[in-house]
């Protein structure tokens, strides 16, 4: 069994504040605040991603909470290619009283079916790791490979 899978990471900040939020929720369980605080602890620890199976060619939107994955497998409409592209992500980040925008590289993996429709399969900061798994989709699914990292598109 063959299983492609990719969990959106929890940022830093967010992780500090959900244990805080959830260890005073711990400590005043006893009322309806902790109970808030608990609930909003276990809030700031979920994250989402998506699981691809390829020897069942089927695939599942995943929801990730302490270490558990929950998600309804689907099997693969039929794919057309497996496109591979740049793009940038904008985070806000909070110190204090002064903000900024942090604007990071990633490598994102689609792969697309009914002309415009897509999947989004995988994200990472390293191309080589990309196209590796494009290739392993790719070849599992006996389609095309469509190279968008830079403003000369190729097919592979």
């Amino acid at each position: 069994m063959t299983i492609i899978s990719y969990k959106r990471p929890i940022p830093k900040l967010k992780f500090i504040y959900g244990i805080g939020l959830f260890f005073i929720g711990i400590l005043s369980i006893d009322t309806y605040f902790g109970v808030l605080f608990l609930g909003a602890g276990v809030f700031f620890f979920y994250t989402d991603g998506i699981e691809i199976d390829l020897t069942t060619k089927k695939y599942r939107n995943t929801i990730n909470l302490f270490g558990f994955t929950f998600g309804k497998w689907k099997d693969f409409p039929e794919i057309e290619y497996v496109s591979v592209f740049k793009t940038t992500q904008t985070t806000r980040v909070w110190v204090s009283t002064a903000s900024t925008n942090v604007t990071t590289t990633v490598v994102k993996i689609n792969l697309f079916y009914n002309t415009n429709q897509k999947i989004e399969a995988y994200e990472t900061d390293n191309t080589d790791t990309a196209f590796d798994i494009a290739n392993q989709i790719a070849t599992a699914l006996q389609i095309d490979v469509l190279d968008a990292t830079s403003r000369d598109t190729k097919w592979l």
